[in-house]
């Protein structure tokens, strides 16, 4: 206990950054691995619960949606007092969820959104987005994004069309920027070769970022932690609206920060790897 009489030193102000996403209770993916990535950036971690899963390392075994009032419920108490500067999207698992979300967006134009697009598991039979809610992903929630995130097989569900080469990602990033996000991310990791190259479209251009690809035993959560990189820098490093530059400097410390983990992946039981940062 502190002496009688002697005041209490408030703590620095601190950003926080709001996950709004599934709860894998292997803790591999969905928030448990963003609220890791959020603090890996320096950034508090507050986090929302759209769905509800049965998982572990082994893959996903079930899912459910949680209904869009109580999703946005969690998410407005803490964006009215808390000091949220990024958010980030990931599994939501209903249409009406997306459709929801992508309202809480344009009601808070202000702060960044990083949307990551998680359909289906790499391991597993069950969904992490309704078929049917895509369409509602495409035409309501990515023109509210500040970025999006997407790895081939997700990119190939929203375009249309095939994305199995680095030209076809380039395609891809540009397809899906016209649907109104200020930037793309096209992740390469499910692509061929010694490198891993990821695509970001942004400001019309395309810039290609190349990383020695990391071989071993699969790693479970890299999406998820990924874009929760990159907002929780967004979070503490912006200091008014992103603009270019701030943008591609959070992805590209982001994918840094990402390797690394991925070069020290631990193995905490079957199946997939989990990140630490």
């Amino acid at each position: 206990m502190l002496p009688r009489g002697r005041p209490v030193r408030a703590g620095p102000a601190r950003p926080c950054a709001l996950a709004i996403g599934g709860l894998d209770p292997g803790g591999g993916a969905g928030i448990a691995a963003d609220l890791r990535a959020f603090e890996a950036a320096g950034a508090f971690g507050c986090a929302v619960l759209a769905l509800v899963t049965v998982q572990s390392t082994a893959g996903l075994r079930a899912s459910r949606a949680l209904a869009s009032a109580e999703v946005v419920a969690q998410a407005a108490e803490v964006l009215r007092h808390q000091r949220v500067r990024a958010i980030k999207v990931g599994a939501l698992g209903s249409e009406a969820n997306v459709r929801a979300v992508a309202a809480l967006l344009q009601r808070h134009a202000g702060v960044p959104a990083v949307v990551d697009t998680p359909m289906a598991p790499t391991r597993g039979r069950s969904r992490l987005l309704a078929a049917r809610a895509v369409a509602a992903l495409r035409d309501e929630l990515i023109p509210r994004a500040t970025l999006v995130t997407a790895n081939t097989d997700e990119a190939e569900a929203l375009v249309g069309e095939p994305v199995r080469t680095v030209g076809e990602a380039h395609d891809a990033a540009l397809a899906i920027a016209r649907m109104g996000a200020t930037a793309v991310l096209v992740k390469g990791g499910h692509l061929t070769g010694a490198s891993a190259t990821d695509v970001l479209a942004v400001g019309g251009e395309v810039i290609e970022l190349r990383a020695r690809r990391v071989t071993g035993a699969p790693v479970h959560g890299t999406g998820c932690a990924l874009a929760s990189l990159v907002a929780g820098r967004l979070a503490v490093r912006l200091a008014a609206r992103v603009d270019r530059d701030t943008l591609v400097a959070a992805v590209r410390w982001a994918k840094r920060a990402h390797h690394a983990a991925l070069a020290r992946a631990v193995d905490v039981g079957e199946g997939m790897r989990a990140l630490v940062f």
